[in-house]
């Protein structure tokens, strides 16, 4: 493992950029290929460690540690120097439970972790013991132990917004799991069509933020774009599949809005032709994408861009 030199939030990736008199760059910590790594404005990774499976959510933390998701089934904080610090397994909570994954993990103010735990069809806040100290249950129209969820996030109001990949549904809950707002996603207009590249389409979400006005920005997963929709559900902005000259949008994934307005998300399974990251301003116009299959793969799911420190993500 590389050492982490200025692991202190120093990564981008030579991102191409669209608005020349404008550059932008910025450093991404990302997981594919059996790792994670942070990778610098010049392209160089600067840190390293394994890590099993593709992570759907991972952060840098002001400590410098990284939180992320290992095979889907636990999550692990990790130091600078490659040491387990943190971490937390999910457990049936019943004997119909057979298989549990988790897809979304977010470290809260208070020092404990968010986990959404599918199978159990829960959320739970773990403490820095590893204990369970709060647990939200979940609507699951369509249950599956891979498909329960994707992102989740808890809100500035304490209220938790959870996207449910299978149910094709955004849903805002309570404190004591009631559903106090849905969003249901459809297709468009377009047929729906097999396949996790720019080929297929669907309405599989995958994350979801909560914006200051109020509005939802929403990363469709294969529904191949990214919306903002306001509170009655009305599409008030979009980026669709063919919008942006010389790209393709596939499965969309991550999803970071920041203080400028600019949106930047993850575009995974779309191929070596396409960026598996973009930034894009409210005019549409792309400001800078990552683009290398060196250090990451067609699966890059996940990432952080570390010096869009007051991103809402």
């Amino acid at each position: 493992m590389r050492s982490l030199l200025a692991f202190a939030l120093c990564l981008t990736l030579c991102g191409q950029n669209a608005a020349a008199d404008a550059p932008v760059s910025h450093r991404v910590l990302g997981a594919d290929k059996g790792r994670l790594a942070i990778v610098e404005p010049d392209g160089k990774v600067s840190w390293e460690h394994p890590c099993k499976g593709t992570p759907h959510d991972l952060t840098l933390l002001e400590s410098s540690n990284v939180l992320f998701i290992n095979a889907d089934r636990e999550v692990l904080e990790v130091s600078p120097a490659g040491d387990i610090v943190w971490q937390y397994k999910p457990q049936p909570t019943g004997a119909d439970v057979k298989k549990i994954e988790v897809h979304a993990a977010q470290r809260l103010a208070d020092g404990n972790t968010l986990v959404a735990e599918t199978g159990n069809r829960r959320l739970v806040e773990v403490d820095s013991k590893g204990n369970v100290v709060k647990s939200i249950p979940l609507t699951i129209d369509k249950p599956h132990p891979h498909r329960d969820t994707r992102m989740a996030r808890k809100l500035p109001n304490g209220h938790y917004l959870v996207c449910h990949e299978g149910d094709s549904k955004v849903r805002e809950y309570d404190p004591a799991g009631k559903v106090v707002w849905t969003y249901t996603l459809d297709l468009a207009g377009r047929p729906e069509a097999p396949g996790h590249g720019v080929e297929g389409h669907g309405t599989a979400v995958y994350g979801a933020l909560r914006l200051a006005s109020g509005n939802t920005l929403i990363a469709c997963g294969n529904g191949n774009r990214v919306i903002e929709v306001d509170p009655t559900g009305k599409t008030v902005w979009s980026i669709e599949q063919n919008e942006l000259p010389g790209i393709q949008l596939a499965w969309v994934t991550t999803l970071h809005a920041l203080p400028n307005g600019n949106v930047i998300f993850g575009n995974c399974h779309a191929g070596e032709a396409n960026p598996q990251v973009i930034e894009v301003n409210r005019d549409k116009k792309v400001v800078w994408t990552l683009r290398n299959f060196e250090t990451f793969g067609n699966s890059l799911a996940a990432v952080h861009i570390v010096d869009a420190k007051d991103a809402i993500r």
